[in-house]
Order: structure tokens, then C-alpha cells, then sequence
């Protein structure tokens, strides 16, 4: 069985995002730069995560860059993933090393479905002011991330940008205060569904919180999302049917419903004879 997960504000939470004190009983960092923790992941979490992967194909599915997912101590050094997927699935890698055949494919789809970077770029900044934006970022030579201001930010206008890139090409994705724009051809679904046909496992389990994770809930068998995030949002929303399973809670403990249903789902097949492998 494969599970396949999002990992910021899924599985690990920066301090703006554990939706508790940090000093909280049940935390565990997960990563440390310079000495400082900048996100965590609880306890109970890590701890269903370990089991779980001596049983089943754990696979981190991010929008972090490379250099980004690889400073996550946990899965550098506690739990260390054969594959994982980064770059919002621009990148797989197998074992540390980047599958270059991937990388170029996906290079040729953006090539040939999506306007220029340049041109986006352009076409945010005419909306973004400057005084609202923090910094600018564009990540493994694939997509932006714009960090913002978010209350400054007239929503009814980051509306209609996201209408205009997605005519273009391009999806965006407002995460806290940082604004994803993606070419189409670099999502979640069409990197796991390659790797999938590459580890021959099922079924699969995904989770995630944003708007740029639905691809990838949509392509597993099963699926569950925390209650907060944009997914969450839109559901509440009532502007889009909701057919996805949610947690009870928030936060950085969302992660311990999460990592138990992925646990029951295992243990009900394994119980049934079906599919775990």
C-alpha cells in the first residue's frame, strides 16, 4: 500500500501554522535550521509514521523545492523515503537523486501548455503592488511563489488573476502568505500516478490541505483532508460539493487523525485479504 502525503500544514506545521503554543506537551520538531526549530510535527504522529512505513510505501508529495524538502530533518535522518515528490510535482526523487527523464517531460508539457514565466510574472506584478509583497521566489526553475501580505491583498482581484493565468496555463494557490503560481503540467497527480505504475502498489491513501493537493486526493483510493487550508475553505464555502473526508481538528494534531486513518484503512485490508503490499 502506498500513502502519499502533503507535508506542510498536513503532516509538519511551521509556528504561524500548529495552531497551538509552541511549548505545547506533543511536539516534535521536524525541522531545525541554525539551531531553531521552524516546524513540527506531533508526537503521536511521527510515532503511527514510523509503524507505518515498516509496512508500506511512505511518500512525501510537496510543493517545496528540492534544497527546501531535503533541510526537513525528519525525513533526512527518522524516516527516510525511497521516493518522494517535490517541486509540486516537478521533481520525483528515488533515493536522493533526481529522475531526470521526469524532469524533462515535464519541461516539454510546460513548454507546450503554458504561457512564459516571464509573461506571468509580468502579469502578477500589474495586480501584486510591491508594497504588499515580501519576497519573490521562482522555485527549481518551474513556478512562483510570491510571499505576501495577505490582508492587504483585495481578494475579488487575486480572483480574477487566477482566472486570467488559468486561461494562460498557470494555477494559483494563496497558502498563509504565500501565493503558489503553477504551470498546469506541474501537479501532484501526474508525478504520483508515475510513480505508482513505477512501485506496482496499491491501493493508496493521500492527504493534503491545499488547493494544489486536490489532483493528488483525487487520484488516490482513499483520502483525507485536515479542517483548515483551502480545501477545507471551499467546502465551508458551499460553492463546491464536498466529497472529501475531513478531520475533526486542526492544527499540528490534525496530522494524529490523519496518520490513524491511513493505520485503519492499512488494517482493514490487510484483515480483508485485500491489496496492502
Amino acid at each position: 500500500m502506498i500513502y502519499a502525503s502533503d507535508l506542510d500544514r498536513t503532516l509538519i506545521y511551521s509556528l504561524s501554522a500548529i495552531g497551538v503554543p509552541e511549548d505545547s506537551p506533543g511536539l516534535v520538531p521536524a525541522e531545525i535550521i541554525e539551531g531553531r526549530t521552524v516546524s513540527y510535527i506531533s508526537k503521536q504522529t511521527l510515532d503511527q509514521l514510523k509503524e507505518l512505513t515498516s509496512s508500506i510505501i511512505f511518500m512525501p508529495v510537496t510543493t517545496r523545492t528540492i534544497q527546501q524538502y531535503k533541510r526537513i530533518n525528519l525525513f533526512q535522518e527518522t524516516i527516510i523515503p525511497d521516493y518522494a515528490i517535490t517541486s509540486n510535482g516537478g521533481n520525483i526523487l528515488h533515493r536522493g537523486v533526481i529522475d531526470k527523464d521526469w524532469r524533462a517531460s515535464v519541461g516539454r508539457l510546460v513548454e507546450r501548455g503554458s504561457a512564459t514565466a516571464e509573461e506571468v510574472e509580468v502579469l502578477v506584478r500589474s495586480v501584486v503592488r510591491e508594497e504588499w509583497m515580501i519576497s519573490e521566489r521562482y522555485c527549481d526553475e518551474l513556478f512562483y511563489t510570491f510571499v505576501v501580505h495577505r490582508d492587504l491583498l483585495p481578494m475579488d482581484e487575486i480572483t480574477h488573476l487566477a482566472d486570467r493565468l488559468y486561461s494562460l496555463g498557470w494555477k494559483v494557490s494563496l497558502q498563509g502568505r504565500k501565493l503558489y503560481v503553477v504551470p498546469v503540467a506541474v501537479n501532484k497527480s501526474d508525478a504520483i500516478i508515475h510513480v505508482r505504475r513505477t512501485v506496482h502498489s496499491e491501493p493508496m491513501v493521500a492527504s493534503g490541505d491545499s488547493l494544489l493537493d486536490k489532483g493528488l486526493l483525487d487520484s488516490a483510493d482513499y483520502c483525507i483532508a485536515p479542517c483548515h487550508g483551502e480545501i477545507f475553505a471551499e467546502q465551508q464555502s458551499g460553492l463546491v460539493e464536498s466529497k472529501y473526508l475531513f478531520t475533526k481538528r486542526s492544527g499540528v494534531f490534525a496530522g494524529d487523525e490523519i496518520v490513524q486513518y491511513v493505520s485503519n484503512i492499512y488494517n482493514n485490508l490487510t484483515a480483508l485479504g485485500v491489496g496492502p503490499q
